[in-house]
């Protein structure tokens, strides 16, 4: 049976960590840092509205001279989401990553966000599929 987006978020956890538009960018950073995340969801009134990544800060602050205390997240936001939804496998959105470039997918359910996903995430949940089928052929071989 292939793992569902799901079974991830059960195990991980759904804690989705997020900011207004208007924050500066700056202190999205800083809430990045100390969460230990590479990316933010930008949620407007409750509302996906965007994310924002440290590669956006990268690429749309330092390369271009902004100033990330003076520039709002919506200015440097990707506000068009890949998102997935919890029935979906780990294989389909691990595709989906791959060919749109992304690190990160929002999980909605019911156009509400439910969670969050990184390229880790799935890596990991691949990994340990694999290593579990490993398991079980090593049993069947060994007759235990």
């Amino acid at each position: 049976m292939k793992a569902s987006i799901r079974s991830i978020l059960n195990f991980k956890g759904s804690e989705v960590r997020s900011v207004s538009p208007d924050t500066s960018v700056f202190d999205a950073l800083q809430e990045m840092a100390e969460a230990n995340v590479g990316a933010l969801l930008v949620m407007d009134g409750g509302k996906l509205s965007g994310i924002v990544s440290e590669r956006d800060y990268a690429r749309k602050i330092i390369l271009l001279g902004r100033a990330s205390s003076d520039t709002p997240v919506s200015a440097i936001m990707s506000s068009k989401v890949l998102c997935a939804t919890p029935t979906q496998t780990v294989e389909e959105c691990m595709g989906m990553m791959t060919s749109q470039a992304v690190r990160h997918l929002p999980v909605l359910e019911n156009k509400v966000v439910v969670g969050i996903v990184s390229i880790g995430d799935l890596v990991r949940a691949i990994i340990g599929e694999q290593q579990f089928v490993i398991e079980q052929l090593e049993h069947y071989i060994h007759g235990h």
